[in-house]
């Protein structure tokens, strides 16, 4: 199974090559991306994700590296490229790498005095940029967090947010390219938490109106193309306990991401060494909208096929899996499964798998991104259209 370094090598230069590699082929040769020549034909270029802005996908569209965890030197190419706009998450713990080999100085601070970035590290300063302005905001020190998760205040933007952000101050009479990736969508399927990837893809889908909004406008001269460099868990709409139904609305019962409520367990374990089940089922009702005190009539498949219990209402053997995983210590794990299991969702996997990733397009140019197509097609069949122009 390819990993995101290769997928996203794949994707913006049009060459396979093996996993953690970024912008190079298999014999360590510098690979040319999708965009660099766009730079490279007068394009202003923007990089956007909602994790680490040096991870393997958006690193994969700028930097030239063997192995993807070399972050510092990523960070370093990321100056090196030039580019006008980078947004999302932060360099994490590599942006002062002191012990890399190639190491001259903080990555944010080199970005402002080599790079001439203008460095913004909140939402509302990088909303007062006007154009004009490279900029490079690292919206918070790792990944943002999971939509679901998202305050919403004036310190973290949204995917949509960033993309707007990045239109308004990219586009100029030459055009533009930008890369948006919705990159905690991975992160979501990884962890076979259903309801927090949903939240991503709706997130991502609200970057895409964005962008859609901006064809709307520019319908002669806009390519907007969806993709994704790999499957991530092997996500199944179908499931033995629901039939043949599927209850996707379900999910909004759930109030966090795993990762979150395993965070608010450990705090409660730390803070009462002697934390009981019955202590966390009033935190099970807040997070996942579980019922408690139903059983008998929630196990009762007569009642349940009639309407006659409500769909959140614990069974006896989810009940059980609960206790049982909170014993184990493994709480938040056995909370999404049964979360997945009322919305009628399976998982094949918590890694990346090697169903087909669905291409779109719209607009300029959409007809040559029909059909199946292999992943290094999408950036071959782009640099062509520049040579066309």
């Amino acid at each position: 199974m390819t990993d995101s370094a290769a997928a996203a090598t794949a994707i913006a230069c049009g060459t396979k090559t093996y996993n953690g590699a970024l912008g190079m082929d298999a014999d360590g040769n510098r690979l040319e991306s999708i965009a660099e020549v766009a730079h490279k034909n007068g394009k202003k270029v923007g990089i956007v994700t909602t994790v680490t802005i040096c991870h393997a996908t958006p690193a994969g569209f700028y930097a030239h590296r063997k192995n993807r965890g070399l972050a510092y030197q990523i960070g370093l190419d990321l100056i090196a490229s030039g580019f006008e706009y980078f947004a999302g998450g932060g360099m994490g713990n590599q942006f002062d790498k002191k012990d890399d080999p190639e190491y001259r100085g903080n990555i944010y601070d080199l970005a402002a005095k080599e790079g001439g970035y203008k460095v913004v590290r909140n939402k509302a300063d990088l909303m007062a940029v006007k154009p004009g302005q490279k900029v490079f905001g690292p919206m918070t020190e790792d990944a943002m967090p999971f939509s679901i998760d998202n305050p919403g205040d004036d310190m973290i933007p949204t995917l949509a947010e960033l993309t707007a952000k990045g239109i308004e101050l990219l586009d100029n009479p030459n055009g533009f390219f930008m890369m948006v990736e919705g990159g905690k969508i991975d992160y979501a399927g990884h962890a076979n938490d259903a309801a927090t990837n949903l939240g991503e893809v709706l997130a991502f889908d609200q970057a895409i109106r964005v962008g859609y909004d901006f064809y709307k406008k520019h319908p002669n001269e806009t390519l907007i193309m969806v993709t994704g460099d790999h499957e991530t868990g092997g996500m199944a709409m179908g499931f033995a306990g629901t039939g043949y139904a599927l209850y996707m609305d379900r999910l909004t019962n759930q109030k966090c991401s795993k990762d979150v409520f395993a965070q608010i367990i450990k705090k409660m374990r730390k803070e009462n060494q002697n934390l009981t089940f019955e202590e966390v089922v009033p935190l099970l009702k807040e997070k996942f909208g579980f019922i408690f005190g139903q059983e008998e009539e929630a196990s009762d498949a007569k009642k349940q096929k009639e309407g006659k219990i409500d769909p959140m209402a614990l069974n006896k053997d989810e009940l059980k899996k609960l206790k049982d995983a909170f014993k184990r210590n493994q709480l938040p794990e056995a909370a999404k499964q049964v979360m997945s299991a009322k919305a009628g969702i399976g998982w094949t996997s918590g890694a990346h798998t090697a169903l087909p990733a669905l291409t779109t397009s719209e607009g300029l140019y959409a007809e040559r991104f029909v059909g199946l197509m292999d992943n290094t097609d999408i950036s071959n069949r782009l640099k062509a259209m520049y040579k066309e122009d």
